[in-house]
């Protein structure tokens, strides 16, 4: 696993106690549920969920040809952290205040968000590609050749029937 791999695995995993951590809290101050509610189902959702389906993916979904894409991960783990930890902040400020300014952050942290799904979903569509496309650049597992089908062998018939 690449570092920025296990970086979306353990982020995800401390959006979850974040998550759960929140909750717990709304359930002591009741008051809070309001300005939290949406911001606690996106710490789950996208931080957690997200992140770890982000992170599982660019571990373990199929590379072409071995290619390796640190940047891809790197800018989408950015993205997708700058993001949530913005929403984070500016969403339950905004809800309390309606003040202009931690609306625009919000909304900045949606743009985040949707820039690290964008990031996500173009490197692996490079990732999306069928067995004879592979074999047609003389890619296989590894940068090898791949495999080249054969018909089945005819079957012995020493019955002599």
């Amino acid at each position: 696993m690449s570092s920025w791999q296990v970086a979306f695995l353990r982020a995800a995993l401390g959006w979850l106690v974040a998550t759960g951590l929140l909750g717990v809290t709304v359930g002591i101050w009741p008051s809070l549920a309001g300005p939290f509610r949406t911001t606690h189902a996106h710490m789950g959702v996208v931080g957690f969920f997200l992140g770890m389906v982000m992170g599982v993916a660019f571990w373990m979904l199929p590379r072409p040809g071995g290619i390796k894409q640190t940047a891809w991960e790197r800018v989408t783990f950015l993205l997708l952290q700058a993001g949530l930890v913005l929403r984070v902040v500016s969403e339950p400020a905004w809800r309390m205040t309606l003040a202009r300014d931690w609306h625009a952050a919000f909304v900045a942290s949606g743009v985040l968000v949707l820039a690290a799904m964008v990031a996500f979903a173009l490197a692996m569509s490079r990732r999306v590609v069928t067995l004879e496309t592979l074999r047609a650049k003389g890619l296989g597992r590894r940068g090898g050749a791949a495999p080249k089908k054969t018909a089945p062998a005819a079957p012995d018939d020493e019955s002599g029937a």
